[in-house]
């Protein structure tokens, strides 16, 4: 049984730094999403300055400034797309973690009903062995015992009795 509680002991540090290591990829991954969404709201609100920008005579939009509004749309669409990409990996993660969390309750579950069965079998076992100890009042060893005890009480008191005519 000891051996049993130093093995837990070794490896529960193990089974905490394996989750640890979910927990870190899945913060790194939504730390990488994150900054990416701040690189996204930076190129859009550049790409709202280039719609304002008017370099052209009369203060209309040139070829450049429409070029490079549409660059940086463009980027804005690259961005977003990578987003998504990241995302899905972010939900896979937790698909994953979920899967590992049905994984385990369904381990448990069946180590729950495990535990129940065998209390159970030893609960019949219990009680069988009850109800023969009780059967077995009736066996020769308890018959022998009796007799003995008989012949002892008896051999007392003529014992007794022979002392008593001797004095």
């Amino acid at each position: 049984m000891n051996k049993f509680f130093y093995l837990l002991f070794v490896l529960l540090p193990a089974f905490q730094a394996m989750a640890q290591q979910d927990t870190s990829a899945f913060s790194a991954q939504r730390a990488k999403v994150n900054a990416m969404l701040a690189e996204r709201s930076a190129k859009f609100g550049q790409y709202d300055e280039s719609l304002n920008q008017r370099s052209g005579i009369f203060g209309w939009q040139t070829k450049k400034d429409i070029k490079n509004s549409n660059e940086i749309l463009r980027q804005v669409v690259l961005t977003d797309n990578n987003i998504f990409k990241e995302l899905k990996v972010l939900m896979e993660y937790k698909d994953l973690q979920n899967q590992q969390k049905v994984a385990v309750a369904d381990h448990s579950q069946e180590r729950i009903q495990s535990y129940m069965r065998n209390i159970k079998k030893l609960q019949d076992e219990n009680e069988a062995l009850r109800i023969r100890s009780t059967s077995a009042g009736s066996s020769p060893a308890n018959y022998i015992i009796v007799f003995l005890l008989l012949v002892m009480a008896g051999g007392f008191y003529f014992f007794n009795r022979k002392l008593k005519a001797i004095k």
